[in-house]
Order: structure tokens, then C-alpha cells, then sequence
């Protein structure tokens, strides 16, 4: 029989940049205006405008961390296929629909921002299963390259396993979890225990969290009061008016934004 894992030590605290200005959706995008989300205009924008800033990584064929949501390109891009299936240089050359860039790596997006505002980092799931499938590289590479930046910074995933490997990886940065309800995690094919398990935090304690980031929509919930009420932020995921962001921030202490101008409180 299998021993359980040890569970991860605790993560240092969220820094207060991240409880004041809004944080940026995938940078401060706006498909009219040339910027696509996670680009390196839609990070420079957020970054003038105070915000926060939230993006997304990948891991390519040969291990470097892209600024990218989908795991796929046909949305974002005229290409298609798995992003993993390609070499970082490839993606650096494949266009954003819409814009006048690439894909950008973490590298340059860290460069952009230049530690002049929060910024949150999620880890994409690299096996599909929310579990410890491909967990390990892309985190390593993540760590990496924020050995020596200076600035507040978070790591985050919706997979537990990840942000337990990145209290190894990246032991200084602090780590949270991003959930939604249990109906929201239908599609990585968990079984229903699982799911409830995922929307309950249940895994918080065990990876060493110090934050978590919810879906407005879903909010408060039993957990998500219970941590706040002990101290641990909650951030909260995306809100798109003015209004869905005065009815979150009543159980959350930050949000993340797109689509309306989110105002910077003094």
C-alpha cells in the first residue's frame, strides 16, 4: 500500500498588493482595440492603468512556460492543434488573432510587468485530470524564471497536485487554488466525489495554500467564509460589471476583471 503524501509546508502570505487594485483578466484585453488576452499589449495595459495583473501558462514541446490559456490554438490563433506539441520557438512565431504579436513566454511577460503591480500566475492543468499527471516540468520552469524578480507575485492552479509541486519548485512565492462549484469541474471527467472534494477546498491544508481565488458566481460558500473568517484572502474570478463586482467583493477581498473599466479604490 501506497503511504499518502506528505502534506505541503505552509506557503508564505499573499502580499498586500494583491488586495488592492483590481486584478486584470488575462491583462487588460480588449479585442477592438488590438489587445488579446494574456498578450504582451494586454499586460502592458493593465500595467499603465494600476492594475493587477492575472495570466495564464502552458508548457511547450521543449519546456518553456507560454503566456497562453487554451491547451489548444484554434481559438486564439489561425493555427490548431495541442499548444504542448509545439516548440517554444514555433509558438513565438504563431500570431494572435487580431493583434500584432505572438505568443509570448513568461519571460517576456515578466519583463513587461517588471514587478510595478500584482502579479498572479495560474498553472494550467498539463494532465487533463486535475490530479498528479504532468505535474513537475512546467512548474520547475515557472520557478525558474522568477528566481531573481522582484515584485509581488502568486502562483495559483485549479490542480492541487500543482500547487503542492510548486512548495518544492517555488518555496518562496506564494500559492493558492482556484475552484469553482463542483458542477463548473464536469468537464475533466472526475467522478462526482471528486468534484465536490475540488469545490470544497479540501485539498487547501494539504498543498499548503495561503489563498484561494473562487468563481463570483458561486460565492460565499461554507469554505470559502470559514477561511476568510481565519484570516486566508479570497480572491474571486471573473467578474464582467460594475455590479457583479459590488455583490462579490461582499465575500471576497479582491476580484479579477474583464470587459468594464474596474474602478482603483483609493
Amino acid at each position: 500500500m501506497t503511504a499518502p503524501p506528505s502534506p505541503a509546508p505552509p506557503s508564505p502570505a499573499l502580499p498586500s498588493a494583491f488586495l488592492g487594485p483590481p486584478i486584470a483578466h488575462r491583462g487588460l484585453h480588449d479585442r477592438r482595440g488590438g489587445r488579446i488576452e494574456n498578450s504582451r499589449a494586454a499586460v502592458a495595459a493593465a500595467v499603465a492603468a494600476g492594475y493587477g495583473v492575472e495570466i495564464d501558462v502552458q508548457a511547450s514541446a521543449d519546456g518553456e512556460a507560454m503566456v497562453f490559456h487554451d491547451s489548444g490554438l484554434s481559438r486564439l490563433t489561425d493555427e490548431s492543434g495541442p499548444l504542448c506539441e509545439r516548440r517554444a520557438d514555433d509558438l513565438g512565431r504563431i500570431g494572435l488573432k487580431g493583434a500584432d504579436e505572438t505568443i509570448p513566454t513568461l519571460s517576456e511577460i515578466l519583463a513587461v510587468v517588471g514587478g510595478r503591480v500584482a502579479l498572479l500566475i495560474e498553472v494550467k492543468d498539463q494532465g487533463g485530470r486535475l490530479d498528479d499527471t504532468g505535474v513537475g516540468p512546467l512548474e520547475a520552469r515557472v520557478a525558474a524564471l522568477l528566481t531573481g524578480y522582484h515584485g509581488p507575485v502568486a502562483l495559483m492552479s485549479f490542480n492541487p497536485a500543482s500547487v503542492a509541486a510548486c512548495a518544492t519548485t517555488a518555496a518562496g512565492v506564494p500559492r493558492g487554488l482556484v475552484a469553482c462549484s463542483a458542477s463548473g469541474f464536469e468537464g475533466v471527467g472526475l467522478t462526482r466525489a471528486r468534484r465536490a472534494a475540488l469545490a470544497a477546498l479540501a485539498d487547501y491544508a494539504a498543498v499548503g495554500a495561503s489563498f484561494v481565488s473562487y468563481s463570483h458566481r458561486a460565492l460565499p460558500t461554507p469554505e470559502t467564509a470559514r477561511l476568510r473568517a481565519g484570516g486566508a484572502p479570497v480572491l474571486c474570478w471573473t467578474v464582467r460589471s460594475a455590479a457583479q463586482e459590488a455583490a462579490a467583493r461582499r465575500h471576497a477581498d479582491n476580484v479579477t476583471f474583464e470587459g468594464y473599466p474596474a474602478a482603483i479604490r483609493g
